[in-house]
């Protein structure tokens, strides 16, 4: 519509000329820039499990909405399969895989519907799936496989290929988002993919060229974060080592959020990189082969992982010693078998026990994957402590393999043995809007976390202290014995004693002859549990997934069909409801 001044305005000649063209220059603005509205919207649903998916669905929406699409982004479980069959043509999926192939947890109910006996047909939907995993893991990138798979037995078609990324996923993630986009764009109808809107700049270039206006620090640009504290939590005589560590954030930038993680860059142990070169017979002073520069010695000290084989460096060494145990082991392709035999052993345990085995320097680097960033959940609020991050972490170590030598973790004796305070480590924020407290400050919060599991949830109460939460707060914490390994002890009692931690509930296990976890005390306190959950409590999750996790999940059931007289199916909906409402949620690994 062109604006023009109504006849008879009270304007002079001259003010009527300069407000006909101020309107006309309104007009041609209005036309230059404005951008016509999508016609096509394209759903991209994600399942995350720490947050990479998360990051990348909103990297994909960004490019979609640059090519002038419209872009609605969903977890998986909250779209749920209606967002399929509801009409939606276009859907585009980014999944990471969670423990032995598993969904993560924000995609378990959308499994579960989308992989069930009565899930409708879905021809009329075109779809893509992009996959994340660690390659290290027989079940690389199955969740992503399955979902890909699932679709197109319902008959919906591929759009593009589906791709699994490995743990280094940035560059072929980007790739397949450009791949992505382009096939939704290809396919909208005549005028559906509008310009892009005004000021898009940098949106409207490819998702590699996108992703370089994301944060700053990430795992190819860690920041150098200075390790301002450190102090040993568990006591002499425990049979643990706990740390306690804080990260200076400086000039960083970097501002994190309660239930956020920190990736962390180790070094390898030097002492371990010199013995897994002697036993090849290789000179770790000579030049490192590939572009990279520097020394063998160093390449492998930074860059490589040598603590956990990977599964193109087991091959290589069955294959190359086919009469030794690991061969064997292959050769019965029994994977529990093989779990059991690779549980603790590294790099050079497998050439030690397999001494014919010889590589070259160019081999070896091959073989090796890169060397992994670890993830742990931040202890700290940034309410109360804005410029630190902090960390509660556990030395791994123990004695295995030939003459029952030491290993230890990567990262966790990195951190314990050979960084000193002050010394600079690299560092990035790993995201998990999933996992933070409820806005509603008022809601009862439940925390579900022994040993090192207490991290998030210590950032939790500061949080709620801080932020002048009224909600009850209870905490359930354990470990082996409270004398020696009760961690911030002091520091929960006061919590307790200004009101902010309502409930403390302690599961020391081997403190008496029976021994008695979280979960027990669950059990024991089922009623008033109940409650709380009546009561709109929120109920969080952090620590081992392999045990821990899956038992407090179990008792959580139990307690839910007791107390409510209710079935084991009503006692899972009742549960289900809680995970769609963000009632449950879990931190664990």
């Amino acid at each position: 519509m062109t604006l023009r001044l109504p006849t008879g305005a009270p304007f002079s000649v001259e003010q009527q000329t300069w407000l006909d063209g101020f309107f006309a220059g309104l007009d041609l603005g209005r036309e230059r820039y404005q951008a016509p509205a999508a016609q096509l919207t394209v759903e991209v649903l994600y399942g995350s499990q720490t947050g990479n998916s998360s990051d990348l669905a909103d990297q994909l929406a960004g490019g979609l909405r640059a090519s002038g699409l419209g872009a609605n982004v969903s977890e998986l479980d909250s779209a749920g399969t209606g967002v399929l069959t509801s009409g939606a043509g276009h859907v585009l999926i980014v999944t990471s895989t969670y423990g032995e192939g598993d969904m993560p947890d924000n995609a378990e109910m959308f499994w579960e519907a989308l992989s069930s006996p009565d899930m409708q047909r879905l021809e009329h939907l075109s779809f893509a799936v992009l996959a994340l995993g660690d390659s290290g893991y027989d079940d690389f990138c199955q969740a992503g496989r399955d979902i890909d798979i699932r679709l197109e037995q319902l008959g919906a078609r591929r759009l593009t290929a589906r791709v699994d990324c490995d743990v280094d996923y940035e560059d072929c993630a980007a790739r397949w988002i450009d791949a992505a986009v382009a096939a939704v764009v290809a396919e909208a109808p005549a005028g559906a993919a509008g310009a892009p809107p005004a000021g898009a700049g940098a949106g409207t270039g490819s998702a590699q060229e996108r992703r370089s206006t994301g944060p700053k620090w990430s795992r190819k640009s860690p920041f150098p974060a200075a390790l301002a504290a450190s102090r040993r939590l568990s006591a002499p005589g425990s049979a643990k080592e706990i740390h306690h560590y804080e990260f200076d954030l400086a000039d960083s930038g970097i501002t994190y959020t309660a239930g956020d993680a920190l990736a962390v860059m180790p070094v390898n142990d030097p002492e371990l990189v010199g013995a897994v070169l002697g036993r090849l017979g290789l000179d770790g002073s000579q030049d490192s082969p590939g572009d990279g520069g520097g020394t063998l010695f160093d390449t492998v000290l930074t860059s490589r992982e040598i603590r956990t084989p990977g599964r193109d460096f087991i091959t290589a060494v069955a294959d190359a010693a086919p009469e030794g145990v690991l061969a064997d082991v292959i050769r019965r392709d029994d994977r529990d078998a093989l779990d059991s035999y690779l549980w603790g052993r590294d790099i050079l345990d497998l050439l030690e026990e397999n001494p014919s085995v010889r590589f070259t320097a160019e081999r070896l680097l091959e073989l090796l994957r890169p060397l992994q960033a670890r993830q742990y959940s931040i202890s700290s609020s940034p309410l109360a402590s804005p410029d630190r991050i902090h960390l509660t972490v556990a030395s791994v170590r123990h004695s295995s393999g030939p003459g029952a030598r030491s290993h230890g973790g990567v990262c966790s004796t990195y951190l314990s043995d050979r960084i000193a305070d002050g010394d600079l480590t690299g560092i990035w924020l790993q995201p998990n809007a999933a996992f933070s407290v409820p806005e509603d400050g008022s809601r009862p919060v439940i925390m579900v976390g022994p040993g090192t599991g207490i991290a998030p949830f210590r950032g939790f109460l500061h949080e709620r202290a801080e932020s002048g939460a009224t909600g009850s707060n209870w905490l359930f914490f354990g470990d082996q014995h409270r004398a020696t390994d009760f961690i911030y002890e002091e520091e929960l009692t006061g919590l307790s004693e200004r009101g902010v931690l309502t409930k403390l509930s302690l599961a020391f296990s081997r403190d008496q002859a029976e021994k008695v976890y979280v979960q027990t005390r669950m059990r024991q306190e089922a009623e008033e549990l109940y409650r709380w959950l009546e009561d709109g409590a929120y109920f969080y999750v952090c620590g081992d997934a392999s045990r821990m996790a899956k038992d407090v999940e179990t008792a959580l059931l139990d307690v839910i069909a007791g107390q409510s007289g209710g079935s084991e199916n009503a006692a899972q909906e009742y549960l289900a409801r809680m995970k769609k409402e963000k009632r449950y949620v879990r931190d664990v690994y």
